[in-house]
Parts: structure tokens; C-alpha cells; sequence
């Protein structure tokens, strides 16, 4: 048996071998990156350059033969990377070039985020400017010494001839300034390990808000400049600040900013969802591309925007958001995609940006009939909306009660005939050629779609979120994680190969935290507190707390990063704090407040001048200096009580439950019988019992006013 067990195995190998064998066979040119598994890297496995992946047997190669290596990282979405690959990596001369001249290395920069951050760091010290494609020159041991973003082949070819002429003739003066540079490129990440000082205090963060607040674009939202980024996470923090000191000229600067942005061309309006960010000042024409970890945030920001206003626009944007999620970025094992391109095929059989979703005045007419002026008049299909070569990308500027009330015809008419509308344009797009979709799956890309999907089901309460987070959130455990209890990366085609990193395991805990809270069972709890336990271990640095970007047991590069600054995405740090600052609630008696309380400290210099990349952070200073919660609901009805609880927006609060007696400390003698009692606690000291969401609501606003 085992024999013919043995001989079908090798049978089924041949075949699969044969079969890309074959597949190889219809390109004249096959490089080692056909054996990846991400889909910008196997985009340009039949270029004729001799890419190679990221491996230190590489790296080690590189330093037999003495030849500078040429890295170039990018991702999949990525427009002028495609560009550059068709003008230079495509030609067979440019090719010849760099084969015979360098150690060539193609990083998904998604994948391998680690190397991509010391290398950006690099361009902007040595050019001021970073972007992507991201292309590096450097010293056989990875020290870099030249750097650009995207170049046309001509300009690249000089660039290139230039430096293989240094590189041969001026050695000497290549190795010094690469030696000064990796050493800048230390030192720019060192986070100073302070003395324990004074906590950020409240008129500190009013400061920091009023001095913020003068970047604001009060009219059109975001920030006065183009282009403009989202940013989740300045906005639920001023959200959660607003909210808290009732400003209400910060809660209209979220309020304009949100509408605003899904008014906007950067909303898709047709088949829902975010694109990345857009180039002009009103929200209008975006970078096409469609990221995961957009859609994750802005799913959980509208979500927590509409908890705190009851603006049902707001519910109505985090419904298609995750639609476009389901549809576009869903595997049928419960994992999500990363991206959709900016790129896709025009009518002519051309890659173009943003083909997929604009349209023409023409083809609106044909396609919309007597529904087409009512369309016009609501997306702005005139001289606002007007993007270039007759295209238009779908614009509000009203809200559609004006919109209704010009055309005199009832609200519930004019949202039947856009609903209307829309679907027939869905109907046509679909006939179009999609966008690419690279359907790597990403640990924290996945944490952050998570922790969207558990805030849309806590704050509007559709049973389909909940579902699609715990298929989410197991898929993630029975694939993510390691035998050793820690996690990977990536996952594709059934392989997980590299190694977690901090934002790994950073959006995971805090998205299994927060699916705890609204279903009360003890497994996502006792996974994010193992996973945290296993980040101190392996990724923390001793001296000040805070965690390196890479764990103990990666492969050593120019530097072990640290990730401070909130960018698009929340550094993996301020993420990491604010996670331990609620498993310290849970579990004073570990020392998770202390290691939290650290961190801030080293990095709270910063909170005055450059709120906007430390926003997440600040949550933690209003954590820290007003009431934060903790709410026990334990009886028969648990989880309908603290269903009821969850869908208040208190951000400053932590919730756990039990039928009766739980394993943490909060848990503990509370249960009574017949009854279900719900406890509001600071610091594990409680109030007297209630049994509705109204009294735990009443109590906390008791504490407020002491």
C-alpha cells in the first residue's frame, strides 16, 4: 500500500512539474521569482532581468562574486511600478545590462516590509523623496549607496552606467559613503530611552489639539494640500477627542471630513469601497488602487462615527464598504485579499489607470435614459466632476435631501432612482476587464479587516459582520500561526513561509480583544494575551520598552527597526501599547501597565509638534488622564446585556462577560442568581450593580461629573 501510495505521489509531482514546465515554456525568458508566491513577484518572473527573491544565499552570492546588488521593491497595485517594469525591466538591452553588472532582488514590499522601511529611509536621506518603485543600489552586504524611485529607461541606463563605472574605478569612495549612510540610517530610528517623567497631561493634549487643528481643511476636510490621504487614525482619535471634551468645532472638522470623503470620487459609488488616496484637494480623482487595510480602518472609523452621531450616511458607508470587501477581497476560506490595481485594460487592450470605474457623459445617457438628469445633477456630472479626456469620476457635493428638494420630488423617490442607477452601472462595469487582484493574504492587513468588521457588527449590529469576523478569525489562527506560538506573515496557496512581524501581531491582538468583547468567549482573549506574551519575548527591546519592528529570530539586516510614527496605517508600537493598556485592565497583575507606561514616555516629546504621525498615541493620554471602564456583565442574559452595552460609542472602556464566574479577576464573584447584573469598574473598584445598558450608561456619566 505505502508503495503505491508512494508511486501516485511521485506521479502527481511529474505532472505538476510537466505543467510548469510547460507554462514556462510560453515565455522566452523564466527567472528564479516563478517560484514565489506573492503576485508582484510572479509578475515579473519572465522578465529578462534575473530577478531573484530576498534569501541570504543571495545575499551571500552577491558577496562571492563582489557585485553591487540592485533591489527593487514595489507591490502589486502599484502604477509607475508597472510602468518601469514595461520601459526597463521588459527591454532585453536594460536587461543585459543589470544581469551582467549586479546581483538583481525584486521585494514585495507588503511581504517584506522590514527591508523596505530601511531602504526608504535611505532614498529620503539621500534624495529627500521616497515613493515606490523603490529602486536601491548596494554593497554586496546590503549597505545601500544610490537610490530613485520610478526613472525612464533612458535616465535609468545612465544611472546605471554611472555607477558600475564608480563601483569598478572609485571603490574606496562607494564602501566610505555607504558606511556614513547605514550609520544614518541607525541613528534615525533610535528611540531615546528616557527617565520615567511626567504623564502627558489634559492641557498638554489641548495644546497639541489647537496647534494641530490649524493644518485642518475645515470646507473640504482632511488637510489643506493635495494630495490627500484618509487618515484613520487622526480621525478616531479626534473623534474619541471631541467626543470626550465635547468640542464641538472637532467633532464638525471629523463630521465635514467623513462626509466629505465618501462623497467623494474616492468612494466608489458604484460597487463601494475606498480607493488609496487622491490627488487633488476635494476628494475627487483618486489613486485607483484599492488596499485592504483602508477599507479595514474606514470600515471600523464609520462604524464608530455613526455609533457616536447616529448619522445614518455613516451606516450606509461601512454596508458598501464591506460589500465591495465581501465581493472584490473575500477567500472562501475566510482570509482577505490584499489589493485591486490602480491599472486595468481600456477599450484598446491597454493597461490604463482608473479605466474600470470612470465613464463618459455618453455612455451615462445610454446606460441611465430618463434617470440621466436626476444622476447628473446628484454626481456632478458637469465641469466639477470632470476629470480628463471626457471622463467623469462620480462626485456628491450635496447632501441628497438638497438634492431632492431642487428636483422637488421626495427623498425616498430620488435615493429609489439612484439605488436604481447604480445598479445599472454596476451591471455595465462588470462587462469591463477588472482591475488585477493580488490575492496574497496578509497577517496584519487581515488584523485590521478584523477589527472593521467586529466594530461594524458591535456599532450596527448586522449578524453577517459577526459571522464573516469569526470565519476571519479563525481562518487566521488555524493558518497564521506558528507551531512555536507566535505568527507568519503571509499566506498563499496554502504556504505560509515568512516570519510575523510587530503589526502582525499587533492588529491581530487588538482585533481578537475586541471580537472577546462582542462575543464573550474566552478563546480570543486567551489567544491575544498568548500573542502578546510571545511579542515581549521576541520582539522587545530590554532598555526601553518598546518593540523592534523584526523578531529575535529573523535574519540581522543594516538595522532592527522601530516603528513610532503613525502613518496611514497606526505604527505597530502605538498599536502594541494601547492593546497592553487593556490587557492591564484585565490583568493587573501582569506587567503590562508598566511596559505601556514606558513606551509613552519615550515617545511623548514628540505628541506636541507632530500629532498628526502620533495620533493613536494620543488615545492613551486620554486614557490615562480621565476615567477609563471597565464593564462586567455576568448572568443568564450576558451576552444580549452586553450586546445592548457594546453598541455605545465609549471609547475609554473595556468589556467582558460570563454566564457566571469567569477566569479573570473582573469576572470573579459577581454572578447572582436570576439575575443579570452589569458591574462598572475603574481600576477594579465598582459601583453597585445594574441590570440595563441605560444604568451602565447613567453610571459612567455619574463618573464623569465627580
Amino acid at each position: 500500500m505505502a508503495r503505491i501510495f508512494s508511486v501516485c505521489t511521485l506521479f502527481v509531482f511529474l505532472l505538476s512539474a510537466c505543467a510548469q514546465k510547460k507554462e514556462e515554456m510560453k515565455h522566452k525568458y523564466t527567472n528564479a521569482l516563478i517560484n514565489e508566491t506573492s503576485p508582484y513577484l510572479l509578475q515579473h518572473a519572465h522578465n529578462p532581468v534575473d530577478w531573484q527573491p530576498w534569501k541570504p544565499e543571495v545575499l551571500e552570492r552577491a558577496q562571492k562574486e563582489n557585485k553591487p546588488l540592485l533591489i527593487s521593491i514595489g507591490y502589486a497595485a502599484c502604477h509607475w511600478c508597472h510602468v518601469m517594469e514595461r520601459e526597463c525591466f521588459e527591454d532585453e538591452e536594460v536587461a543585459k545590462l543589470m544581469n551582467e553588472n549586479f546581483i538583481n532582488i525584486k521585494i514585495d514590499r507588503e511581504e517584506r516590509p522590514d527591508v523596505d522601511q530601511i531602504y526608504m529611509d535611505a532614498i529620503q536621506m539621500m534624495s529627500g523623496n521616497g515613493g515606490w518603485p523603490l529602486n536601491i543600489v548596494a554593497l554586496p552586504d546590503g549597505r545601500p549607496f544610490w537610490g530613485a524611485t520610478y526613472l525612464p529607461k533612458e535616465n535609468w541606463v545612465k544611472s546605471l552606467n554611472q555607477l558600475i563605472d564608480l563601483y569598478n574605478n572609485q571603490p574606496e569612495k562607494i564602501r566610505s559613503y555607504a558606511s556614513n549612510l547605514a550609520k544614518g540610517i541607525k541613528a534615525v530610528n533610535l528611540v531615546e530611552n528616557k527617565e520615567e517623567g511626567t504623564p502627558f497631561t489634559n492641557q498638554q493634549l489641548e495644546s497639541t489639539v489647537e496647534n494641530w487643528s490649524k493644518y485642518f481643511d475645515t470646507y473640504l476636510g482632511g488637510y489643506k494640500r493635495a494630495p490627500k490621504f484618509m487618515m484613520p487614525n487622526n480621525l478616531d482619535f479626534l473623534l474619541h477627542y471631541g467626543t470626550a471634551k465635547n468640542d464641538d468645532a472637532i467633532l464638525e472638522y471629523v463630521n465635514t471630513t467623513l462626509t466629505r470623503m465618501a462623497y467623494g470620487g474616492i468612494f466608489d459609488h458604484v460597487g463601494g469601497g475606498f480607493s488609496r488616496y487622491s490627488v487633488d484637494t476635494k476628494w475627487h480623482v483618486p489613486h485607483f488602487e484599492k488596499m485592504l487595510y483602508d477599507n479595514g480602518q474606514l470600515a471600523s472609523l464609520y462604524a464608530k462615527a455613526h455609533a457616536a452621531t447616529k448619522n445614518e450616511y455613516y451606516k450606509e458607508v461601512v454596508e458598501q464598504t464591506i460589500d465591495f470587501v465581501k465581493e472584490e477581497l473575500t477567500d472562501e476560506s475566510g482570509g482577505f485579499y490584499s489589493s485591486l490595481d490602480a491599472d486595468s485594460l481600456d477599450e484598446t487592450g491597454e493597461l490604463e489607470e482608473g479605466a474600470y470605474y470612470v465613464w463618459t457623459e455618453d455612455e451615462l445617457k445610454t446606460l441611465l435614459e430618463g434617470d440621466f438628469d436626476i444622476f447628473k445633477d446628484y454626481f456632478n456630472i458637469n465641469s466639477y466632476g470632470l476629470w480628463e479626456d471626457g471622463n467623469y469620476v462620480l462626485i456628491r457635493d450635496k447632501s441628497s435631501e438638497e438634492i431632492a428638494k431642487k428636483n422637488e420630488i421626495s427623498l425616498e423617490a430620488l435615493e429609489e432612482r439612484i439605488d436604481h442607477a447604480l445598479s445599472v452601472l454596476k451591471k455595465a462595469r462588470e462587462k469591463r476587464e477588472k482591475p488585477r487582484l493580488d490575492d496574497k493574504i496578509l497577517t496584519a492587513w487581515n488584523g485590521l479587516m478584523l477589527q472593521g468588521l467586529v466594530d461594524a457588527y458591535r456599532y450596527i449590529g448586522h449578524p453577517e459582520y459577526l459571522d464573516m469576523a469569526l470565519k476571519n478569525a479563525r481562518f487566521i489562527k488555524d493558518n497564521m500561526f506558528k507551531e512555536d506560538g507566535g505568527l507568519f506573515r503571509n499566506h498563499k496557496e496554502g504556504k505560509s513561509t515568512i516570519n510575523g512581524f510587530l503589526d502582525d501581531y499587533a492588529t491581530v491582538i487588538e482585533a481578537y480583544i475586541s471580537l472577546y468583547e462582542v462575543t464573550f468567549e474566552d478563546e480570543w482573549l486567551q489567544h491575544a494575551k498568548k500573542l502578546t506574551d510571545y511579542a515581549i519575548e521576541h520582539f522587545q527591546d530590554s532598555e526601553n520598552q518598546l518593540f523592534f519592528y523584526t523578531s529575535d529570530d529573523d535574519d540581522s539586516l543594516i538595522r532592527r527597526s522601530v516603528e513610532t510614527y503613525d502613518n496611514v496605517i497606526s505604527s505597530s508600537n502605538s498599536i502594541m501599547a494601547k492593546n497592553l493598556l487593556k490587557l492591564h485592565k484585565l490583568y493587573p497583575e501582569e506587567p503590562y501597565g508598566v511596559i505601556m507606561a514606558k513606551m509613552v514616555n519615550n515617545v511623548q516629546d514628540n505628541f506636541v509638534e507632530n500629532a498628526q504621525t502620533f495620533a493613536n498615541w494620543l488615545h492613551l493620554v486620554l486614557y490615562r488622564n480621565n476615567n477609563f471602564y471597565e464593564i462586567a456583565i455576568v448572568g443568564d442574559n450576558y451576552k444580549r446585556l452586553g450586546k445592548e452595552v457594546a453598541q455605545y460609542y465609549i471609547p475609554n472602556s473595556v468589556l467582558v462577560g460570563s454566564e457566571k464566574d469567569g477566569p479573570i479577576e473582573l469576572l470573579k464573584n459577581r454572578y447572582s442568581e436570576g439575575e443579570t447584573l452589569a458591574y462598572v469598574c475603574i481600576e477594579g473598584t465598582c459601583k453597585l450593580p445594574v441590570s440595563t445598558s441605560s444604568g451602565v450608561l447613567e453610571q459612567i456619566e455619574s463618573f464623569e461629573q465627580n
